[in-house]
């Protein structure tokens, strides 16, 4: 095939001596085309870098350290979940309790009111019956009092009127004759 560069002229001629079809020159080096060099280059390149520089260990070296990172992960996941679940329990527990001792304090505490009511029902009566009996005992002395000064009044007005009485009706003669009498008896 010959040489041609590329005219609009040429590739009107070549189209034309091959049956009507243009071909295209494709640029070659030593018989293979631009895509092959690139391949060759792109292979040696990765065999320098995995035979040479030992790229291959870097990089299994590299996803090993991220799996082995990614597992710790994991495991310190599973275990702060089960410290949770561990300190959900606990709290549920410890919930359950403070409802059971909240009951009990309730409980304890109208037991404790209804005995205060009953003792305070009974403090109350007695001392109900004590103020009564407090009540009564003064009435009672007040009642021995006015009998008590009724009596004295009763025996000054007898008294007075029995020395008035005999002032009236007795006289010296008849004082002598009682005198007599008296200390006769004795």
């Amino acid at each position: 095939m010959p040489e041609v560069f590329a005219t609009s002229e040429a590739q009107i001629e070549v189209a034309d001596a091959h049956g009507g079809a243009g071909q295209h020159a494709a640029p070659e080096l030593l018989g293979l085309a631009p895509y092959q060099w690139v391949s060759i280059a792109m292979l040696v390149l990765l065999l320098i870098a995995f035979l040479g520089a030992k790229v291959h260990r870097t990089i299994a070296g590299g996803l090993d350290a991220k799996i082995k990172a990614i597992r710790d992960n994991l495991d310190e996941a599973r275990q702060l979940r089960a410290e949770a679940e561990a300190l959900r329990q606990e709290y549920a527990n410890k919930i359950a309790g403070a409802e059971k001792d909240a009951e009990a304090m309730i409980d304890n505490a109208r037991r404790e009111a209804e005995g205060i009511v009953t003792k305070a029902e009974a403090d109350t009566a007695a001392m109900v019956a004590r103020r009564e009996r407090m009540a009564e005992d003064r009435i009672g002395a007040a009642e021995r009092t006015a009998v008590a000064e009724l009596r004295a009044r009763a025996a000054d007005a007898s008294t007075r009127a029995a020395a008035r009485l005999i002032a009236s009706k007795h006289d010296a003669a008849a004082d002598r004759v009682l005198a007599d009498e008296v200390i006769g008896q004795l």
